[in-house]
């Protein structure tokens, strides 16, 4: 009877035997522990911390490697700190969950060395190599593809043998070659990595072959100096290309900026100095929107930029139809005279803004559909500057639209050729005038809303434009849509071309001077405007 009777508190006991083991396996326990003993102990605390194979400690192990780490005076418990004024708040270091907010004279700083800091970047990528999150995992065999510690690489044989996604797993094949790189491999496997290397890297691949090159055999020097010359041909290529993306993004800024004074300056032959505040108040309404948005509908914000374009399209084009009626229809015939009108407009424009904003610039911000970045081999796209090249181009439909399927732009066309024969036919030419204008700087204005998100606002914003919107103008052909599209384009990436060579101000000042070189051949631009009273 006695056996039985053992066996039972035995079995009762049981649960309470296993209760340090398991208080043990916490991973809290482990990192607590990191507050005792010396220096020279912790290399054996971080590699039991890591032997527990939970993601759940990189947190603290990073914040360790950094100097982030701390412990309380009075229990010994560890926490991850944070900056909160002048004392420390405390972060769980499993979790990151605020726990408190203490003097910093509470807490004592773990220390770490630099053989530390290698053994917690080793213990960090295995354990990162094995996230739930490929995201996580991608970065952790970047960081060892950067390192190439030979000493990764079994831990990288497991997790490429465990691995199903191909994106991760081509990252994780590309870190093991590099890692094969710094070992003792035969010629063949460190070949078999250079090829490897070569065909899945770019840029980023260049130091780590050029340094194969002096520390390895004659062949696998041979073919890595092989493998760097064809990455540095595809690089060229690459770079040829993206130097035309950054060419046509700046030629849709120009673009934006110019295709409204396109219109006025063909229909009416207003030289209007002032567009450029035009462009300026559509991006300061860009502002407002979202101040208001951001202080009473945050939800609301990612949708900011579309509340923004009608509102900055009426405000430009409300001050663009006051001008042309208060001030440019009494001016008519006399291009100097408007000249200086629309400059002195444009003063007022910029100081009235300064008194009610301020002279400092205004940040103005990118939805989370505009922003971070797109790689094609290596191209690399932001995604800001490629909205604003679908909505140049959007925009350059809608306006082709409205001229050539509208009532409005038929009389617009009408009074562009022969405005004394459209007049006759009963056109009311001082008001297509005036709406053209309207027009006009409204385009200017959702131009504004653009260019907010590429640079910051101010009240000098449409004076970096003026000049450049002119010579697309006279370069594509007063009036000329087509011509503004190709004009804007091209100046754009001739000027991109040019300034790796010349400098920003030189590319400029150059093509400044090929426009009124060909000005003295074409003086009416590329694409010129027919028509009885255009051609007289």
């Amino acid at each position: 009877m006695l056996k039985p009777f053992r066996f039972l508190v035995f079995l009762l006991l049981l649960p309470l035997l296993a209760l340090p083991a398991a208080a043990q396996s916490d991973p809290r326990d482990l990192i607590n522990e990191l507050s005792q003993g010396k220096l020279r102990q912790r290399i054996a605390q971080v590699e039991a911390i890591a032997a527990t194979g939970n993601s759940d400690v990189v947190p603290a192990l990073q914040a360790l490697k950094d100097g982030d780490l701390y412990f309380k005076k009075s229990d010994k418990t560890v926490y991850i700190t944070r900056k909160s004024g002048r004392d420390l708040a405390l972060l769980d270091p499993i979790t990151g969950e605020e726990i408190e907010v203490v003097a910093s004279g509470a807490v004592e700083k773990i220390k770490v060395n630099n053989s530390l800091r290698r053994l917690i970047d080793k213990a960090v990528g295995g354990l990162t190599l094995m996230s739930k999150d490929p995201s996580v995992r991608i970065s952790a065999a970047e960081t060892i593809f950067e390192s190439g510690d030979p000493e990764s690489l079994e831990l990288l044989d497991e997790a490429i043998a465990a691995e199903q996604d191909p994106t991760v797993r081509k990252k994780m094949d590309l870190a093991r070659a590099a890692v094969i790189l710094n070992t003792d491999a035969s010629d063949e496997t460190k070949i078999e990595a250079v090829d490897l290397v070569a065909e899945n890297g770019g840029r980023n691949v260049l130091n780590l072959l050029k340094g194969v090159t002096f520390n390895a055999s004659p062949a696998v020097a041979e073919a890595a100096n092989k493998a760097v010359e064809q990455i540095e041909r595809t690089l060229v290529l690459w770079d040829y290309g993206q130097t035309i993306w950054y060419g046509v993004s700046l030629g849709s800024v120009l673009l934006l900026a110019a295709i409204g004074l396109a219109v006025t300056f063909g229909v009416m032959g207003v030289i209007n100095m002032a567009h450029g505040e035009m462009v300026m108040l559509g991006a300061y309404t860009t502002f407002v929107v979202q101040e208001i948005i951001r202080n009473s509908f945050p939800e609301l914000f990612n949708y900011s930029l579309l509340i923004a374009l009608p509102l900055a399209f009426a405000v430009s084009g409300g001050c663009g139809l006051i001008l042309e009626r208060g001030v440019i229809r009494f001016l008519y015939g006399r291009p100097l005279e408007t000249l200086l009108a629309t400059w002195g407009v444009s003063l007022i424009l910029q100081q009235g803004v300064r008194t009610i904003f301020g002279p400092t610039n205004k940040e103005v911000g990118n939805p989370d559909w505009m922003s971070g970045a797109y790689e094609i081999g290596g191209l690399v796209i932001t995604a800001n500057r490629l909205w604003i090249v679908v909505f140049s181009l959007f925009v350059f439909a809608a306006l082709f639209v409205v001229l050539k399927k509208t009532p409005f732009g038929l009389q617009m066309r009408a009074v562009t050729q022969n405005r004394k024969m459209a007049s006759s036919m009963g056109i009311r030419t001082p008001w297509v005038d005036a709406f053209t204008f309207a027009l006009g700087s409204g385009i200017a204005g959702i131009a504004g809303v653009a260019l907010s998100q590429i640079s910051n606002v101010s009240p000098n914003l449409g004076q970096s434009y003026i000049i450049d919107s002119f010579m697309v103008v006279v370069f594509g052909g007063v009036g000329n849509l087509w011509g503004t599209l190709i004009g804007a384009m091209t100046l754009g990436v001739a000027n991109k071309f040019l300034e790796p060579f010349a400098g920003a101000v030189l590319a400029k000042i150059l093509i400044l001077v090929f426009i009124i070189l060909f000005i003295q051949k074409r003086p009416r631009g590329l694409f010129a405007l027919k028509g009885r009273a255009v051609e007289a």
